[in-house]
């Protein structure tokens, strides 16, 4: 869990992604039931038969620093992209929408797990150990109703920067900053190539050792 609450939710995500929340101005919750950890939304499952919800979707961010297991995990590639947005402004228009629940996730071990009760409503906000490295928040959205996503509206000012992935290539970030541009409302936006995996003042810290050795 975090230490501090982060003024700040990261959002990794792709190139197409990014554009559909840009161009529409909103962003969507979609079905769990195709993530990749099954415990995970075997959880949710769970959580909709208890409540008699025909539909529980959510929205995954983390509240912690850039890493490189989540661009390699949830943004890999050069399309990958990292949208860093103003948590309170966020959460703000989160709550315009009935039914909505937010929450940072807990994570448990399994020798944790038979000394507890669980409280059902819990469900949508635990995860085994391994994950606790991702400092996951979510929102969810739940329903009676059958469907299959939901829109949120958000102002682009709730957006702080967007970060291009360190896979794209050097030559090619300033063309995808002009396609971000040019959408309606967002030439001020802050957009930065992450240098994660090459930066430029990290090898020169590493050339300075080589440039000062004193001989003996």
């Amino acid at each position: 869990m975090p230490t501090k609450l982060r003024s700040y939710l990261r959002r990794y995500t792709d190139l197409p992604a990014l554009l559909h929340i840009l161009r529409t101005q909103k962003i969507t919750l979609l079905d769990p039931q195709n993530w990749d950890d099954t415990n995970d939304s075997y959880f949710l499952q769970l959580y909709k038969e208890k409540y008699g919800l025909r539909s529980v979707l959510a929205l995954c961010f983390t509240q912690t620093s850039e890493s490189y297991h989540h661009w390699r995990v949830f943004s890999n590639g050069s399309s990958g992209i990292c949208i860093t947005f103003h948590r309170k402004e966020l959460l703000a228009a989160a709550r315009e929408l009935k039914h909505i629940r937010m929450g940072a996730v807990e994570y448990l071990k399994l020798s944790e797990i038979g000394k507890r009760s669980l409280d059902a409503r819990k469900l949508p906000f635990l995860k085994r150990y391994p994950f606790a490295h991702e400092e996951e928040f979510r929102l969810v959205y739940q329903s009676t109703k059958k469907i299959n996503s939901i829109d949120i509206p958000i102002p682009l000012d709730c957006i702080d920067r967007i970060t291009l992935s360190p896979w794209l290539n050097r030559t090619l970030s300033d063309d995808v900053k002009k396609l971000i541009w040019n959408i309606a409302d967002c030439r001020e936006l802050s957009i930065a190539r992450s240098t994660l995996i090459g930066d430029d003042d990290w090898k020169s810290f590493g050339e300075s050792a080589t440039r000062h050795h004193k001989k003996r």
